[in-house]
């Protein structure tokens, strides 16, 4: 999955807002087919829903994307990481260490607004 992009949720609420130039780069990563997901960003984008439009809109954008499923060795991966990263008082909440860990595991660059994943080591950031 080399030279593909992990899609924080963070940048996919932007994508789902009119004139955001965050949303309309996803947009053609999108449309270029570089774009991944995974299974804890589904659950919040999912999770904040008010419709069932708002549902069939993301279930639709999201729906032809490669899936990546959490595995017994990527919870170990996460639980090592989250630990190494509380010994040095980093504290990173567990969707984003779930998304690390994946991005980790398949060479992926995550795209994200979240500055926290700046603290995690050999993460590799997309930068529009």
């Amino acid at each position: 999955m080399k030279d593909k992009i992990l899609a924080d949720t963070s940048v996919w609420i932007e994508f789902f807002k009119k004139d955001s130039e965050i949303g309309d780069k996803l947009s053609s990563l999108l449309a270029e087919g570089s774009v991944t997901i995974c299974g804890i960003v589904i659950f919040e984008l999912l999770q904040g829903i008010k419709s069932d439009k708002e549902k069939s809109i993301i279930l639709n954008a999201i729906s032809e994307l490669p899936y990546i499923e959490m595995n017994k060795a990527l919870w170990e991966k996460s639980a090592t990481l989250s630990s190494t990263l509380r010994k040095k008082g980093i504290a990173i909440p567990l969707s984003d260490i779930l998304i690390a860990a994946i991005s980790l595991e398949y060479d992926l660059s995550i795209f994200t607004l979240d500055r926290h994943f700046e603290n995690m080591p050999y993460i590799k950031l997309y930068r529009p």
